[in-house]
């Protein structure tokens, strides 16, 4: 899991995403640092969000490319 931590983002910057070791993430879109926050879990090359407004979503981790959402996020 150490291997996916840190920060995440598109090629344009306008997505965010860090990954903490304490299995929190924050989310930043454009100019709003913390538009998503919640908990995730990864298993494998699976990552599960569980955000605190209620919402879920996953992603995958491709040859250390992530991919969330229709989005394409490199680690920074």
């Amino acid at each position: 899991m150490t291997d996916h931590l840190g920060l995440w983002c598109t090629f344009d910057g306008h997505v965010r995403q860090e990954l903490r070791a304490d299995g929190r993430y924050v989310e930043a879109r454009g100019t709003r640092e913390a538009a998503y926050t919640g908990r995730y879990e990864i298993h494998g090359d699976r990552i599960e969000y569980w955000d605190d407004s209620g919402f879920t979503a996953d992603g995958t981790f491709v040859r250390g490319v992530l991919h969330h959402g229709g989005m394409v996020m490199h680690r920074r």
